[in-house]
């Protein structure tokens, strides 16, 4: 790529801001349920500090607070636990920028007047801003708040590629007043969802699912002149069934989706291009983990609703998988969440992880069905961003990449 990334930066005696994702789950009592996300960005922290940095400020959002501080939304439990990680002190700060003059010309941040004095007499040499969204100039990329941040250091650092997408003060705003470079997980978003997509080893299959077909138009239209393949299950298969005159009973529709599904299914065929669509279901009588299911052949009868792909799908999918050399897979195939209703995502995902193919597994449901199957380690790439996988699949560019330092 030909944005700056971290080994092309003199690191040593300088402040280092970092722009992290540790938007993290937590239980009623705060309590980290999932830190997967900090420990994805642990190599980038550990190079920063082992090439001599002075100091590395870190800087994420957490929840929705809306620009309001909410004390569930406080990073200070993160800290904690980055702290255990890293084995060396972290020091919390209970605001995330100095004082600024915002676009309206007001004064902001009263409590942050002290940041930049607590970061300078710090002797840790980590430390952790506070939730960036208790402002709402952060989601406003306010120019004056992207400003401050650019003040606390020499040197930003992006590597929270799950909010590079946004056009954010921390993410896109700060970067015209630092020299700017990706951190390594950010990097490797690029490289796998970026380069390795756009010149893939062929076969390159590509499974899509999840509930709609309007979410996944974007990604349909960018890959299937690239790809050799397309398979399509969960919610989305429906609508596409139903526009080839299927009966799909009362499963996921969207009605006004099925000239598009027609349009994509007559784009693929002029291309050349296969869509595979599921041939047989698990259907019930509705959506329970108690409801009886049962197998079905490609018609759904009338008042059933289809949950997952049926054995059948599963077989054909796997013969049409098992000679790719990439596989990009963004979407469940059913209904992952209940076990009852889990086998086509599983069975797909175990058969991947065997494949010895470059396996790239978008974000989201994706990555959670993945992780619920314990296959993470056995997925060449799977990435942290939902969004901003979905955005970078579709062939958009991303702000948070884009304001980077050119090499």
């Amino acid at each position: 790529m030909n944005k700056m990334t971290l080994k092309d930066i003199e690191l040593k005696d300088k402040t280092v801001l970092v722009r992290a994702d540790f938007n993290v789950p937590q239980d009623e009592f705060l309590n980290i349920t999932d830190d997967t996300r900090i420990r994805a960005t642990l190599p980038t922290i550990k190079f920063i500090l082992q090439n001599n940095a002075r100091k590395i400020i870190l800087m994420s959002h957490l929840g929705r607070p809306d620009g309001k501080v909410v004390a569930k939304y406080s990073l200070k439990p993160v800290a904690l636990r980055l702290q255990e990680l890293l084995g060396v002190p972290v020091r919390f700060l209970n605001d995330c920028a100095p004082g600024f003059i915002g676009e309206a010309g007001a004064r902001s941040c009263a409590v942050g007047d002290s940041v930049k004095k607590e970061i300078d007499a710090a002797s840790e040499r980590v430390i952790l801003l506070e939730n960036l969204r208790f402002h709402a100039e952060e989601e406003a990329n306010d120019a004056g708040f992207a400003k401050a941040l650019g003040s606390l250091a020499d040197i930003f650092v992006n590597d929270a590629f799950g909010t590079a997408h946004r056009s954010h003060a921390s993410t896109e705003g700060v970067a015209h007043y630092l020299k700017s470079a990706a951190g390594f997980l950010l990097e490797k978003e690029i490289r796998y969802l970026g380069s390795t997509v756009q010149n893939p080893q062929r076969p390159f299959m590509v499974i899509l699912g999840g509930a709609k077909v309007s979410d996944k138009i974007g990604v349909i239209e960018n890959l299937l002149p690239k790809c050799d393949a397309i398979l399509i299950a969960g919610g989305m298969a429906y609508t596409f069934l139903k526009a080839q005159g299927k009966s799909i009973g009362n499963s996921k529709l969207e009605k006004d989706k099925l000239d598009l599904a027609k349009s994509i299914l007559a784009q693929a065929k002029a291309l050349k291009k296969d869509i595979l669509l599921p041939i047989d279901h698990i259907v019930v009588d509705k959506i329970d983990h108690n409801s009886k299911t049962e197998i079905v052949g490609e018609e759904i009868p009338e008042g059933k609703i289809a949950v997952d792909i049926g054995p059948k799908t599963i077989a054909l999918f796997k013969e049409e998988l098992k000679s790719a050399k990439t596989v990009v897979w963004n979407g469940p195939l059913g209904i992952f969440e209940m076990d009852a209703f889990a086998q086509g995502t599983q069975e797909i995902a175990k058969f991947l992880s065997t494949l010895g193919a470059t396996t790239i597994i978008g974000g989201g449901d994706t990555a959670a069905a993945v992780a619920k199957f314990k296959l993470e380690d056995k997925m060449t790439h799977i990435s942290t961003g939902g969004g901003a996988s979905l955005e970078f699949l579709e062939g958009k560019t991303l702000p948070g990449i884009a304001a980077l330092s050119d090499k």
